[in-house]
């Protein structure tokens, strides 16, 4: 049954939100809004579970704040009047778009987004959070009906939960309070300041407000009396000037008291006067230093407070004098002295102006930046439906929320795969496609900022290489290719295994010199090409054996594999060469043997790792190359690239003295132009042990610092340590 006393209190309210927009809109606006009103007011009396917050009352008061505090328009009012029906699905994206218009339901979707955001797991590491946020919406009026939503929760906080009233405070604090500074809503900026520190320190803020209060009758009185001989003055010397006083903030009083370290009593600026003369441009500064002058002859000034903003501007274009004086009862008063012109630029918010480094084009953000404003001041002289913002189009990067709420950043053009990826290594190798606002789509489905996607999987799903023509993540690519490298070799062990017991079967040795002929033959690349094509069938057995017992009888000599001092580093067909421009193929350098270019090196097939190089000397190779040769592939160095750094570990054994390892640290870095990573010393008996983690060039590079090292005085031995020799 429909409360009409409730009903009756609602249409008064609303009554007052029309009346409110008369001045700015048309007719036909009118008309629109109130279907809107209607849609939104049936919904909820209508309909029991419509009645959670936010509630018709909170959608009124929103609109009335978007037009009244912001000067927002017809489609802000109807967007924020049906913005919860939408939400909780009274009406559909297609009755949106036939009743209203298309920009109606962009702000609506981007309501929907900004509300998506679980803000309990985001950190407010604010100016980047910032920039992301506004990149979600393609209309900044997205953002600001949020920012007139969020003043009438502050004005209302007690009606909500302790952990809401956390979030929506969090949120005011650290994204619409910054905001309105940087569109100039000043206003409203102070009013959320206000309530804010209400909330996080309301003892502090009652006292401050209570001392106020108690010297209101005093202070107009005071401010009367500091004005009247400067009102004179002016007059006399024939100014036209405006006066205004009133008090701080009492959040800028607080501020002021915590930085400063000062008492209420002891606040310099607790009044500020601002003198506003009616100047022709080519004359303001004049004006305005006169003006000063004259001040300062009827007051003691402050000369450590005089801020000059006239000669000099801020960069965001904001002119004016400030000073403090002494005023009477020797108390002190900020005056601020400007223009109209300086004046006006000043309120509209470009002394605010918030560049946005690095975020879309900066011309064209500017541009729509200063409309908006223009349009806040006087909604009436420009169509808001025609300033269209690039921020989006300009972004290299996509926004997209996970079921939980959390926001996700991608590099622009990523699929439901390259999420996938991003949010997990096995979600992306099982993934099967996604649920993206609700609707089914497949992985190659290419994403757009404010998606909500939940990733589907399955476990008899697995990475295929066609996965690679169109995810566009470094990281989704760099484990499909693991995964299918991966893939390759268990294939390979399934294949060498089948390939021994056949070896048997045949009774011929399972050898080098009889794989090596059938790498030949077949013209595979490595061994594991050969073990791959025998476990996936697409080489016949029968005819491996022909070749092995049939084939030409002329032998191949063995290959022994060389000695260090033997090791070539020319490239044959069947080498890896080791080179950062290798293509599909991970590979690393092994860390228990560090080697360098110029080291003798072999390539050893790790499961799931790629291809990890190694020294022949290194403390493994022995077993590497008896018990896994078949996983073992030749590399070689390519040419010498200077410009390449490869880590190592040396020792350093020596005599206990004074500035030895300041001699050993400056021959490192400054004689040989070696980085040292780490330094880490043991002394004991006046001797000391170093063990030190450098980057070099290639092998000679190291001979050459270790024989220097060797050279300072105190030093007994330099060395690759155990791991690397």
């Amino acid at each position: 049954m429909i409360d009409e006393k409730r009903r009756n209190k609602v249409n008064e309210r609303y009554l007052k939100l029309i009346e409110i927009s008369k001045p700015y809109l048309q007719k036909k606006d009118l008309r629109l809004i109130n279907k809107a009103y209607e849609l939104a007011v049936k919904y909820e009396f209508e309909n029991p579970q419509a009645q959670d917050a936010p509630t018709i009352e909170h959608a009124i008061e929103v609109a009335i704040i978007a037009i009244e505090k912001i000067g927002l328009g017809n489609v802000s009012v109807i967007c924020s009047l049906l913005h919860s029906v939408y939400e909780k699905g009274g009406i559909s994206r297609e009755e949106v778009e036939k009743r209203f218009n298309n920009n109606t339901v962009l702000i609506l979707d981007g309501l929907l987004k900004l509300s998506g955001i679980s803000t309990k797991k985001v950190s407010f590491q604010s100016e980047k959070f910032r920039k992301l946020y506004l990149s979600l919406v393609g209309d900044i009026r997205v953002v600001l009906i949020k920012l007139a939503h969020r003043l009438y929760d502050l004005r209302h906080l007690k009606k909500y939960n302790s952990e809401k009233q956390k979030t929506f405070v969090s949120e005011v604090k650290y994204i619409y309070i910054p905001i309105a500074h940087r569109l100039g809503l000043y206003n409203i900026k102070e009013e959320l300041e206000e309530l804010v520190m209400h909330h996080e320190h309301p003892v502090i803020f009652d006292e401050i407000s209570q001392k106020l209060q108690a010297t209101k009758t005093k202070r107009n009185v005071f401010i009367e009396d500091f004005t009247e001989p400067i009102r004179r003055e002016l007059i006399k010397q024939g100014f036209n000037c405006e006066i205004k006083g009133r008090p701080k903030s009492i959040a800028s009083i607080w501020n002021k008291m915590k930085k400063q370290n000062l008492k209420f009593e002891e606040v310099f600026d607790l009044f500020a006067i601002r003198i506003i003369s009616d100047s022709k441009q080519k004359n303001e500064k004049s004006d305005c230093w006169k003006i000063y002058s004259l001040v300062t002859d009827l007051y003691e000034p402050n000369p450590k407070r005089l801020r000059d903003w006239i000669s000099t501007p801020k960069a965001s274009g904001y002119e004016s004098l400030h000073t403090t004086v002494k005023g009477p009862n020797n108390r002190w008063v900020e005056v601020q002295i400007r223009s109209k012109r300086m004046d006006e630029i000043a309120e509209k918010g470009q002394a605010a102006h918030w560049r946005y480094k690095g975020f879309g084009n900066k011309q064209d953000v500017d541009t729509y930046i200063n409309q908006v404003r223009d349009i806040l001041q006087d909604p009436k002289q420009i169509d808001f439906d025609q300033v269209a913002p690039e921020i989006s189009r300009n972004n290299n990067k996509v926004y997209v929320f996970t079921p939980n709420g959390d926001l996700r950043e991608l590099k622009n053009g990523s699929t439901v795969l390259d999420f996938a990826y991003e949010i997990h290594t096995d979600i992306g190798d099982k993934c099967t496609g996604a649920r993206v606002n609700g609707k089914n789509v497949p992985i190659r489905y290419v994403l757009n900022n404010g998606d909500k996607v939940e990733i589907m999987t399955s476990k008899n799903q697995s990475p295929k290489m066609d996965w690679l023509s169109f995810v566009v993540s470094s990281k989704a690519i760099s484990k499909i290719k693991r995964a299918m490298l991966e893939e390759k070799f268990q294939g390979a062990e399934a294949g060498n295994e089948i390939l021994r017991r056949k070896f048997r079967t045949w009774k011929l040795d399972f050898n080098e010199e009889n794989i090596d002929k059938l790498i030949k033959h077949f013209k595979f690349k490595s061994s594991i090409d050969l073990y791959y094509s025998i476990a996936t069938e697409k080489l016949d057995l029968p005819k491996v054996k022909d070749i092995l017992t049939n084939g030409s009888a002329k032998k191949m000599k063995e290959v022994a594999r060389p000695e260090p001092k033997e090791k070539k580093t020319d490239t044959t067909e069947e080498a890896l060469i080791i080179d950062d421009k290798l293509k599909n193929v991970n590979y690393t350098l092994a860390k228990c043997c560090n080697p360098v270019w110029g080291d003798p090196v072999f390539g050893f097939i790790s499961i799931g790792k790629g291809i990890t190089i190694h020294r022949l000397n290194c403390p493994n190779a022995a077993e590497l190359l008896s018990k896994y040769n078949y996983r073992v592939i030749d590399v070689n160095w390519k040419s010498r690239d200077d410009s390449a750094w490869y880590q190592t570990n040396i020792t350093i054994l020596g005599e206990d003295k004074i500035g030895i390892m300041g001699d050993i640290a400056n021959l490192i870095s400054n004689d040989l132009k070696v980085n040292m990573l780490a330094l880490n010393v043991n002394t004991k008996n006046k001797e000391f042990v170093g063990n030190i983690k450098v980057q070099v060039r290639n092998r000679e590079h190291l001979k050459e610092l270790l024989n220097k090292l060797t050279r300072i005085k105190g030093v007994r031995s330099a060395k690759r340590s155990q791991n690397d020799k």
